[in-house]
């Protein structure tokens, strides 16, 4: 009887509701990594400081209108494009001018900060699987290397297929900037030589005129400056151009590097800590990060 009375109470009573399952420990969106740059102060500095000791040298001495030659000009800049348009294709040289351009604004990424980045993203990854990395891909959109990156974990590529896209992506990149610095070493290489082309034609041109006064001023002001003009443009503008945008290129190849082993890593959910000590292998010394021992703690605090 009691049985009975239990089981009627029982049946009186509502049913407990089933508990739901634990929720996912939530993704939280990496941190943003900051821009270093902005305007390229050393570059602009230099550049600025060079064109201002040679404009104090000329103006200390004379007058700066008998520096300026327009026969002089088109021969050096004219000539210098010219030829080394015709020792590459048009799409490189246009690229090149584009890449010089953008060394002057040059922003890259902290590596310190992109491999932080990566170990938040590891970490992540390694609580709530890789497919929750799907909740912070419009976190990063701003970097779209990594990205896609992500992209290709979320969509589970293998790991080995993926590091040979990333690698190649990298790869590629390189050679872009490669070859716009072999623009530019080229075209600081022809514009001297267009100046000494131009010294020829002036002398030429004073030799042939020996007989006029008025004609040996104006072939002598070709003769001396297009060789100016040529030294100017090859050694002071262009060759430091030509070296910032391998500096450029070299730096944007070590943050990719960085993403790719991140990438990879968290592909083949390996220990974050393994990651900080593959990071650490590409990154400078100067730059090495000690995530686990010294920021992890604080991070979770």
């Amino acid at each position: 009887m009691a049985n009975a009375s239990d089981t009627s109470a029982q049946r009186g009573r509502p049913a407990p509701r089933p508990e739901p399952p634990p929720a996912a420990p939530p993704t939280s969106p990496p941190r943003s990594v900051r821009l270093r740059g902005g305007l390229d102060v050393a570059t602009l500095v230099g550049l600025a400081a060079a064109g201002g000791v040679i404009l104090v040298a000329i103006t200390a001495g004379g007058s700066l209108r008998a520096f300026l030659d327009p026969p002089s000009l088109m021969i050096v800049l004219g000539g210098t494009l010219a030829v080394t348009t015709a020792s590459f294709s048009l799409g490189d040289v246009a690229v090149a001018w584009k890449n010089a351009a953008a060394v002057l604004i040059h922003q890259t990424l902290d590596p310190k900060g992109v491999a932080r980045q990566v170990l938040l993203l590891a970490e992540a990854a390694r609580r709530a699987g890789p497919e929750t990395l799907r909740n912070v891909l419009p976190e990063l959109r701003a970097e779209p290397f990594l990205h896609r990156s992500v992209t290709l974990i979320t969509e589970g590529l293998p790991p080995d297929v993926m590091e040979r896209m990333l690698t190649g992506e990298v790869e590629a990149s390189v050679g872009g900037h490669a070859r716009s610095a072999g623009v530019l070493r080229r075209a600081s290489e022809v514009a001297p030589a267009m100046g000494l082309i131009g010294t020829l034609v002036g002398l030429v041109q004073m030799l042939g005129s020996l007989n006029d006064p008025s004609a040996i001023g104006p072939a002598m002001a070709l003769a001396l400056l297009t060789t100016f003009y040529g030294a100017v443009l090859g050694n002071v503008i262009l060759a430091p151009l030509a070296a910032k945008v391998e500096r450029a290129a070299e730096e944007d190849a070590l943050v990719k590097t960085l993403y790719t082993i991140g990438a990879v890593s968290i592909a083949r959910q390996e220990n974050p800590r393994r990651l900080e000590m593959l990071l650490n292998a590409v990154l400078p010394p100067g730059k090495r990060i000690q995530y686990f021992d010294r920021e992890a703690p604080r991070v979770g605090a």
